[in-house]
């Protein structure tokens, strides 16, 4: 049970909420308003080039994007190999291409990360110019990055290309983004190189806050460095990863630009927010666009809610 808190404890709270309510406030303004308006559209089936002719179909889109099909006997409709044939196909893909994206860049990018902090929270000549220069990749716009990253993968001129051909390891050019087997963990690896370099610098925060007393106590008492790294490093720098957990999974769960540039959603790697846009704009569905564009918010606020209450437990374990 916690324990009650001091009048300090109070007056710091409602300190904090008043500093905060000029955020909120403004946050309130600017999101409340497009979020209103995306929910109320998400119930009608209005399109981009008819403004005004729309009409109220109520949880029509939610239940074409989220729930199965039926047939005519009222039994779930199947596939021919038994596959659950869902309203939309497309949605579910790109749901599962979004979550694989995910869960393996944003593993790739803590463990890296973890890796590249520890290696710049040493002491070393040099140390400066190498936490600048590992920075570059992510200060390099996505769009840029993208498109950069796109021309290496090129199955005509692309460097990978050559370079696996000189090394013998490939017979022929690979189209990396024109193949379904390749083109997913292409964008990967693109983001994995550019996203990595900002949860490094989130965990070199988190190091550095760690007093360097206890290393000296650990070393005195004998403690060899990987003890000290799972009894001391790992547990002292557990906030800031929940933390970089937190703002990687929300931008990997809205990724759009890397998609849009690389592939278009081509190639088996169409993601929720490409999907959306598409309905959106190119198809001119705003009812059901916002449909979707409303499922992701809901998707991506439950992610968050999880980590906040794993954090918690974490803290008061």
């Amino acid at each position: 049970m916690a324990a009650p808190k001091s009048q300090l404890g109070k007056q710091q709270e409602q300190l904090a909420w008043m500093l905060l309510a000029p955020t909120i406030l403004i946050m309130l303004i600017v999101a409340a308003w497009p979020l209103y308006k995306a929910v109320s559209i998400s119930f009608t089936n209005e399109r981009l080039g008819k403004p005004g002719q729309s009409e109220y179909v109520g949880l029509e889109n939610y239940t074409k994007i989220l729930l199965p099909k039926f047939d005519d006997d009222g039994s779930i409709s199947r596939k021919s190999n038994g596959d659950i044939r869902w309203g939309d196909d497309d949605w579910w893909d790109s749901v599962s291409n979004t979550l694989w994206l995910t869960f393996i860049s944003v593993i790739l990018e803590t463990v890296l990360g973890l890796g590249i902090a520890l290696v710049l929270h040493s002491k070393f000549k040099g140390r400066g110019f190498l936490r600048t220069a590992v920075l570059v990749p992510w200060a390099v716009p996505t769009v840029v990055s993208a498109r950069m990253w796109a021309w290496m993968y090129n199955d005509v001129f692309g460097v990978y290309n050559d370079m696996l051909l000189r090394l013998g390891v490939i017979d022929s050019p690979i189209a990396w983004l024109a193949n379904k087997q390749t083109a997913l963990a292409a964008i990967i690896a693109m983001e994995v190189w550019k996203t990595t370099p900002f949860m490094a610098l989130l965990l070199l925060a988190g190091l550095q806050i760690i007093p360097g007393d206890i290393y000296e106590a650990a070393d005195i008492d004998g403690a060899s460095k990987i003890q000290q790294f799972f009894s001391i490093t790992l547990p002292l720098v557990r906030p800031a990863i929940f933390v970089a957990l937190i703002f990687r999974t929300l931008d990997a769960l809205r990724i759009f630009d890397a998609i849009k540039v690389m592939t278009n959603g081509g190639s088996g790697t169409e993601t929720m927010a490409t999907l959306a846009y598409k309905n959106l704009f190119d198809f001119q569905k705003l009812g059901y666009g916002s449909a979707m564009s409303v499922v992701i918010f809901f998707i991506i606020t439950i992610f968050v809610v999880s980590y906040v209450t794993t954090f918690d437990i974490q803290e008061t374990a």
